[in-house]
């Protein structure tokens, strides 16, 4: 499990730094220009976030492609290559999407100055959605296939990438117009598409990937599969958008509250994000490790592989959360000045948060991996009900009472956020257990048939 998990967790952690690269430079331009930044990339994220759940069914289909051993490489292909197809018909849709991103925003109450800059930001940075959702596809199959350090390697050469066409798009330089808040964007597009043909060449060049021919014979239909795909996908995509919705959510709470309590709880999430990217490697390698055995029909294999990675995301969460609650301060300095007594309130919330996501760390790890787990069994539809209904109802509910009808305030609005999350992962946790009485476990002649 850590073999595999570790690159996933370098490549989820360099991912951030790739988006960090353009919050360094665009911030550069001036506080408008970041707060345009800012809205553009929030609707853009939470689109190619999504859309990557959803071309994500891949990896369990592919893991039991590969543990049922029967014709494996033709499966294999046949799967990505409608995987790929929808990944293309939904990024497309994203693509337009994208162009009502005016309309979006001011319905959000944003002000028109800002909207005004995010809107053209926003037009060309919608141009990377097919190369990054067929990037992010590209790199769920060669983690399935067993090279997941390929993919933190990509990652790796996209900072880089990144980091110097925001230097040549942003600022003008290597003969280059500056092109200002725009040319971040156009930094993105380059970026992805790098990542889009480091893959290709990768599948191309690499022996033990290439017998795959993954890149062959892109015109031939498969419809099952493709049906297929969508059947498992669309949960996944879903449940992204709900917990998305939660968080999001929150954010909105908190500008209601007040301008101190925002920036706040943006610094406590942040550093709640980065150890987030653990458990979410985690589960990444644990779809694949119980796809491989659910595609064997291996029971004890299936029981192996979901609770060791449970284990070890708690485990690590566990350690996350006794640290920040050891030193809250320390990490809270990271982003705020915490000597300044003008930055005295401010820091005074991001703690209050960050004990709250200490509480709440041990949840975040548990259900993000019950998730992954049942994810390899194939079983994503019910995991989505019970993530719209724990998301929405018992955490965003508890988060907009707390938050705004009692005096708890911005601390109300986490202690919903972890109202949320403590009651999707206990339904998943649930499934899990339950997961042979609940006929998840099909026996090797049902998978065969």
């Amino acid at each position: 499990m850590l073999r595999l998990a570790a690159p996933l967790v370098g490549a989820n952690l360099l991912q951030m730094a790739v988006f960090a690269v353009d919050v360094l430079f665009v911030a550069r331009l001036g506080p408008e220009a970041l707060a345009a930044s800012a809205l553009g990339v929030s609707v853009f994220g939470l689109l190619i976030w999504s859309l990557s759940g959803l071309v994500g069914a891949a990896s369990p289909l592919i893991a039991a492609e590969l543990g049922r051993r029967r014709h494996a490489v033709r499966e294999v292909r046949r799967t990505v290559r409608m995987a790929g197809w929808v990944g293309v018909i939904a990024a497309l849709v994203a693509v337009g999407l994208c162009q009502l991103g005016g309309p979006v925003l001011r319905a959000t109450g944003q002000a028109e100055a800002v909207v005004v800059r995010a809107v053209p930001f926003l037009t060309v940075l919608s141009l990377a959605c097919v190369p990054m959702v067929l990037a992010s596809l590209l790199r769920t199959v060669v983690s399935t296939l067993g090279r997941p350090g390929i993919g933190t390697a990509i990652t790796g050469m996209a900072v880089g990438v990144n980091a110097l066409g925001n230097w040549i798009f942003v600022f003008g330089h290597a003969g280059m117009p500056a092109l200002g808040l725009i040319g971040s964007a156009w930094s993105s597009v380059v970026t992805s598409s790098a990542m889009l043909l480091a893959y290709a060449l990768v599948l191309r060049f690499d022996r033990n990937l290439h017998r795959y021919r993954l890149l062959g014979r892109w015109w031939r239909t498969e419809w099952r599969r493709f049906f297929e795909v969508w059947k498992i996908g669309l949960p996944i995509c879903a449940t992204i958008i709900a917990e998305a919705g939660l968080f999001n959510g929150a954010a909105l709470l908190m500008g209601r509250i007040g301008e101190l309590q925002l920036a706040a709880h943006t610094v406590a999430l942040q550093l709640a994000s980065i150890s987030f990217q653990v458990p979410f490697g985690l589960g990444q390698a644990a779809t694949i490790r119980v796809g491989l055995a659910y595609g064997a029909g291996d029971r004890q294999a299936i029981a192996r592989a979901g609770w060791t990675a449970l284990a070890m995301s708690v485990g690590f969460m566990a350690l996350t959360a006794a640290i920040m609650v050891l030193a809250p301060r320390f990490f809270v300095g990271l982003y705020v000045d915490t000597a300044n007594p003008g930055n005295a309130r401010l820091v005074g919330y991001a703690v209050q948060f960050l004990m709250v996501a200490a509480a709440f760390q041990l949840f975040d790890g548990a259900q993000s991996t019950c998730g992954a787990i049942l994810r390899g069994l194939q079983d994503t539809r019910i995991p989505m009900a019970i993530a719209l209904f724990g998301y929405w109802i018992p955490g965003l509910g508890t988060a907009i009472w707390l938050g705004l009808f009692t005096p708890l305030g911005g601390t109300g609005v986490w202690l919903g956020l972890m109202a949320g999350l403590v009651v999707v992962s206990a339904l998943l946790l649930w499934r899990w257990h339950n997961r042979d009485r609940l006929g998840l476990l099909p026996t090797r002649d049902a998978l065969a048939g």
